[in-house]
């Protein structure tokens, strides 16, 4: 029998729980997160569980191409039908610090945060948006809220990858502008930081010593941004491409075979005995053109009865107006089968003509429409691919005259209806790991030397075939984006994220804390090695300095502008931050039955 005082003492633990507090007096900041794709999933890492408490809010069922939340130690799990008000308030949202909408329903996540705004007006709210107008619409109403776009993070990357460039970003911060390009392309003087080593493309290293990193951040001194110059040389290659090889290609897609054959053997049969009339006809005296004119006046119209000819002559009289009889259909039936098989080619989904030096981009979700859209803006030419016949990127489609080609990316024959075998690269971004791996393989069997940039969702089969395949390169929109959710959700002020192959860089600013380890030290303690670098420093009432001396001293208030990895920044802020107060120890409460004894 369970006495009444220890189901009081039952309830009131379970109602603690539920609140999202801890009995044993933790103070750790507390996250909610409500999502269960891959985002989520990276999102409570770069949290960092141990170092704060995070609830996850699941569905009954699991994402198929995500890793299982569930596993991830030091976190408590949820399930709930539907991020409803019992969901928020069963995860203790009253006392959290921050909720992160992670579901890929644009509209779920706005219900989701006007209910969380109704429970908890103060409450920090990330949203996870495709339509971020709506989104900034929504977020001007809920006053603390932040709407981000992991398919607008990570579409630079595919897009520069698809140029052939390493990393696409550039920034203004603190009144410059700074980009991200290789060594050798800036002068030395620019160089704010260097950030990668890239000798390696499978083993890239992040924030190297600065001697060995060949990738910097650098001031843009006039210059254009590495992803425009390379689409800039692009446009001007297909510019001055030989006149007429669009011609041929055209003429190639504009007859069929069996119309193209027939048209040539006829319009063959009519120069040959054209010519052998006016050699044998006695008429040697006109000249080419008047040759050419009275052939093909003869083929088209018929020539008049002349009995006093010879037999060859007449002959070839009636050769030629017999050709002639023929080239006219002939002719029709070619103007006829092209215009059908344009309108048939964009009914089912195929292209007119044939490309050359395109990118071909399969899969028009949020990701793909994105990367469709910033290759046009640049100018490139595109060729889309999708299995569904609406997808979410056929409005964007039409409306930039982009072709989409309906079918299967696995398939070699759809690759072929989109020119793979003569496009510059393939941008494969679909949600199905193992048809973009297919639709890589099948590229590369067209075309050797094929320039193939991977979306994959699982991070290990992603790092086996950068080991295996060098010629591939793969990134996962997710892991890209997580560490900007993270920071934006811990309300750090983010400047700029700079992916760099499947790494993914944070520029941000933290501010030193009075009492902190870092007040009072030199600058070169905030550096870390592989960790964090420090590009700017400002102090109260002055103005901003780049590239700080290491012996600067830091105070209370400062403002540090550093290139971090996640586990950089997040032991940078732990020395930015003044020492947390010791727990508070509540004494225990006797039993009853102690008591009594």
């Amino acid at each position: 029998m369970v006495v009444p005082w220890r189901n009081r003492a039952r309830r009131a633990v379970e109602t603690r729980l539920r609140d999202g507090l801890r009995t044993n007096g933790d103070t750790r900041p507390h996250y909610i997160v409500c999502g269960h794709d891959a985002l989520a999933y990276h999102l409570v890492n770069a949290l960092g569980p141990a170092t704060v408490r995070v609830t996850v809010v699941l569905p009954p069922g699991r994402h198929p191409t995500a890793p299982d939340i569930a596993k991830i130690r030091g976190i408590r799990v949820i399930r709930a039908d539907r991020v409803d008000e019992t969901a928020l308030r069963a995860a203790g949202l009253e006392t959290a610090a921050g909720l992160a909408l992670m579901q890929q329903d644009d509209v779920g996540n706005i219900h989701a945060a006007l209910t969380a705004h109704e429970i908890a007006p103060r409450v920090r709210v990330v949203m996870r948006m495709f339509n971020t107008g709506l989104g900034y619409g929504v977020k001007r109403l809920l006053g603390d809220c932040e709407v981000l776009s992991d398919a607008a993070m990570a579409a630079p990357t595919f897009v520069a990858a698809a140029l052939g460039e390493v990393a696409p970003t550039n920034f203004h911060h603190y009144g410059r502008t700074l980009v991200v390009a290789h060594r050798d392309d800036v002068r030395p003087e620019h160089v704010v930081c260097g950030i990668a080593d890239t000798s390696d493309p499978a083993h890239m290293v992040m924030l190297p010593d600065p001697a060995r990193a060949d990738l910097v951040l650098a001031e843009a001194t006039g210059q254009q941004p590495a992803t425009e110059v390379a689409a800039n040389r692009i446009a001007r290659a297909r510019r001055i491409r030989r006149p007429l090889q669009g011609f041929g290609q055209a003429l190639r897609s504009f007859l069929s075979r069996k119309i193209g054959i027939a048209t040539a053997a006829v319009i063959l049969v009519a120069v040959t005995f054209g010519y052998l009339l006016y050699r044998t006809d006695g008429t040697a005296h006109l000249d080419p053109w008047q040759a050419v004119y009275t052939t093909l006046l003869t083929a088209l119209n018929g020539a008049d009865v002349e009995v006093d000819k010879g037999v060859v002559v007449q002959l070839m009289q009636i050769v030629l107006t017999v050709a002639g009889l023929a080239l006219v259909p002939l002719i029709t039936a070619a103007v006829v089968d092209a215009m059908v098989k344009a309108r048939l080619a964009l009914t089912a989904g195929r292209l007119a003509v044939p490309r050359e030096g395109h990118v071909v981009v399969v899969g028009l979700g949020n990701v793909g429409t994105r990367v469709i859209r910033q290759l046009h803006n640049l100018g490139v030419e595109v060729v889309a691919i999708d299995k569904v016949a609406e997808p979410r990127g056929a409005v964007v489609a039409k409306q930039l005259g982009i072709p989409v080609i309906v079918g299967d990316a696995a398939l070699e024959e759809t690759l072929v209806e989109a020119s793979v075998g003569t496009c510059r690269a393939l941008v494969v971004v679909s949600t199905d790991d193992v048809t973009n791996l297919q639709a890589a393989l099948n590229g590369r069997s067209l075309q050797p030397d094929l320039r193939v940039v991977l979306r994959l969702f699982d991070g290990d089969l992603a790092q086996r075939i950068r080991s295996t395949f060098s010629i591939f390169r793969s990134h996962s929109v997710s892991y890209l984006a997580a560490p900007a959710f993270a920071a934006v959700l811990r309300k750090r002020q983010v400047v700029a994220t700079i992916p760099i192959g499947r790494h993914a860089l944070l520029v941000t600013i933290v501010v030193v804390a009075k009492g902190s380890p870092l007040d009072g030290r030199p600058v070169r303690d905030a550096d870390q090695p592989r960790g964090a670098r420090v590009i700017a420093l400002l102090k109260a009432g002055q103005r901003p300095r780049w590239s700080p001396p290491p012996e600067t001293l830091l105070g209370p208030g400062d403002e540090l502008t550093v290139v971090a990895r996640r586990a950089g920044l997040s032991a940078l802020i732990k020395q930015a931050s003044p020492p947390a107060p010791p727990p508070v120890v509540v004494p225990a409460q006797p039993s009853p039955e102690a008591s009594s004894d």
